[in-house]
């Protein structure tokens, strides 16, 4: 087992590294920035992602029963009410969720993030985007950004989703593996930790094919992962594969054994940032068990406990880059 403290959990949770970090739980609040992406505006496609909802993975964000436009100091006041009933920690991470939170003038970027790193009670900010919209202007607003805010963390989480080329072809990702590689390098000169997004169950991908997704990070600069069940949601293009029945979903019992294979081949230094995902009810079409997230994440652990597994206790170290 590590020598890391992961609060009873047989891996690194984020939950963990906050606690271990800052003593408490930061509690993530996610934003609406106002962004597109270039696989919505033509520049690539119109389409988006065959996974993506309208809401460009933003259904969560907390500007969403509020008015368009709102600024971010209104969106991080209204996540703040939302947790208010909490009885353990006091800040917060200011989380760019919707679209691709990258891909827009730097002096907007400029102006968005810094009205939420200007927020006393955020500990940092995520940004999640895709690893062809970080060019040199973004890469330079990010370091300044470290300089200005010296106490505060910057990460980019990046929207991998699979190694495989068919794979990535069919769900419109848009860019080669080279791309990701060179995104990460990037931000790794600046010192800023990346999170990489997968999806586990793509159609067509074997376990054998998962599980090289997920030895392949350990081989990257990497500091964490979000391990995303596939949702099918309604008015995407997959959710029409779906319906004539081109593929079907995983079911609870293979979902859990998939990610605990994934969990015990991944280098215990990666923290995890999420093992399920949060698929709107309102859109979700499949797998419905997903929605009982808390239920999931017991029997999650409850495997792994009976099988004495632990994230790491089948990884090869040999080709494993460290970044922390």
């Amino acid at each position: 087992m590590s020598c890391v403290n992961w609060h009873g959990k047989p891996y690194y949770s984020l939950d963990a590294w906050c606690k271990n970090n800052y003593g408490e739980k930061l509690y993530k609040i996610a934003l609406h920035a106002g962004m597109t992406c270039p696989n919505r505006d033509g520049t690539l496609d119109t389409r988006g992602c065959i996974f993506c909802s309208a809401g460009g993975s933003g259904d969560f964000a907390v500007s969403a029963p509020l008015c368009a436009g709102t600024s971010m100091q209104e969106q991080l006041a209204a996540g703040k009410a939302f947790f208010h009933h909490k009885k353990t920690g006091q800040r917060y991470i200011a989380y760019f969720q919707a679209y691709t939170n990258t891909y827009g003038p730097v002096s907007y970027l400029e102006q968005v993030y810094t009205q939420a790193l200007d927020e006393p009670s955020v500990a940092g900010i995520s940004i999640a985007t895709r690893p062809d919209c970080l060019g040199e202007d973004v890469l330079a607003l990010l370091q300044r950004l470290q300089h200005s805010y010296p106490d505060k963390f910057i990460w980019m989480e990046l929207g991998l989703q699979t190694i495989h080329a068919s794979t990535a072809d069919y769900i419109r990702r848009g860019y080669p593996l080279s791309v990701f590689e060179q995104a990460a390098a990037a931000l790794q000169k600046l010192q800023i930790p990346v999170i990489a997004h997968v999806i586990l169950g793509l159609p067509g991908e074997s376990r054998a094919q998962m599980l090289e997704t997920v030895r392949y990070l350990n081989t990257v600069p990497v500091w964490g992962i979000k391990l995303q069940l596939l949702h099918v949601l309604s008015g995407t293009d997959l959710a029409a594969d779906y319906q004539r029945q081109a593929f079907s979903v995983l079911t609870q019992e293979a979902y859990l054994s998939i990610l605990t294979d994934c969990l015990c081949v991944l280098s215990p230094d990666k923290v995890i940032h999420r093992l399920t995902g949060d698929g709107p009810g309102k859109l979700l079409i499949a797998p419905l068990w997903s929605l009982q997230k808390r239920q999931v994440l017991n029997n999650l652990h409850k495997t792994m406990k009976e099988n004495n597994c632990w994230q790491g206790v089948n990884y090869d170290d040999t080709r494993t880059t460290h970044f922390i």
